[in-house]
Formats: structure tokens, sequence, C-alpha cells
């Protein structure tokens, strides 16, 4: 179920749960055929892809395998979207990444969490929706957690974890990432 802000919670031995659970074999099933291919199988990698998520891609879409999800069937991509190898997208909350966005190696975006009390952990799965506008950078080993939008033109430096929004034009970097400076072309 989800609330006014699109989170979702789904509680454990539930049909929700059930749905979950065969949507992460989907995937899993989806991906392991899309990380047997190499670059110059590009055209398979987009169909396998377009399958996984349950929309067709356009032919500008780039994805170098090796690649991991649990779900696929939130993620919206727009056009010219680059994503490097070896990257995690754990979609339950909603992924709608725009045009003209790069995610580099190794990159993790991950809107699923859990509770903080113990004995809830295991019992809930929590997922808050990750928004990527549009010319965004997303650099090698970045990480994005739930709950975050991306402005517009930013960059996200090597290494960060953003845990909260970042402001279009800037360029954020550190754990937790915060704005380093503005950028934009003068």
């Amino acid at each position: 179920m989800s609330n006014e802000n699109g989170t979702k919670v789904i509680h454990g031995r539930t049909p929700e749960s059930a749905v979950m659970l065969a949507n992460v074999k989907r995937a899993m099933a989806l991906t392991a055929a899309l990380n047997r291919l190499t670059f110059d199988d590009a055209g398979e990698v987009r169909a396998l892809f377009s399958e996984l998520i349950g929309k067709e891609v356009d032919e500008s879409f780039v994805l170098i395998p090796p690649f991991y999800t649990a779900g696929g069937n939130e993620i919206r991509v727009g056009h010219n979207v680059f994503v490097n190898q070896n990257c995690t997208f754990y979609d339950l909350g909603g992924l709608d990444i725009g045009d003209d966005v790069m995610i580099g190696p190794n990159v993790s975006i991950i809107t699923i969490g859990h509770p903080l009390e113990p004995s809830q952990r295991r019992a809930i799965t929590i997922g808050k929706p990750i928004v990527i506008k549009r010319n965004v950078w997303i650099a090698t080993g970045a990480t994005i957690v739930g709950g975050v939008t991306v402005g517009e033109n930013s960059v996200v430096a090597a290494g960060s974890v953003v845990t909260k929004n970042v402001p279009p034009n800037s360029l954020v970097g550190g754990n937790p990432a915060r704005v380093i400076r503005m950028i934009g072309d003068n």
C-alpha cells in the first residue's frame, strides 16, 4: 500500500509480499540473461531491459552489463540514458530516471529499506521513490537512497551517499552528500 508521498509499506506474509517475491524471482531470471551479454549486444540488452521494466526503451538507451535489480517493474527511463557496468537499482518505491542521465559504474540506487525497530526489520519492507531529473551525472560508486530527488543538471560526486534532495545545477559529494558548489555553463 502507498501513502500520499509515494511511500510503499509491504508487510511480510501478505499477498503484497508474495507479489514482491514473484517480481524478485522474475528480475533475477531476466538479469541473469542480460548479464551474459556483452557491450556488442546492445540491441539484446535493450530488449531484455525493456522486458524487465515492462516498457520499451528507445535506441539511445545504453546499459553495460552486469546489472542488478530486485524487481525492475518500477523503473522508468527517459531518452539518451547511459548506465555503466555493475549498477544496482532496487526499485520497489519507484525509480524515475529522466532524459540525458549518465550513471557511472558501481552506482547503487536503492528505494527500499526497513524499519529501525529490531522487531519490525524482517517483517516490513518500505519503498520510497527516487527521481533523477534531466541531464544528471551520477559518478562512480555513488549510492542514492529512497525518498530523494536529484535536481536537473546536477552531479553526484564519486563515492557519495545521497540521503537528501539534491538542488538543480549543483555538485554534491561526501557521506552524507552535501552541496559543494553550484554548477552551470557560463
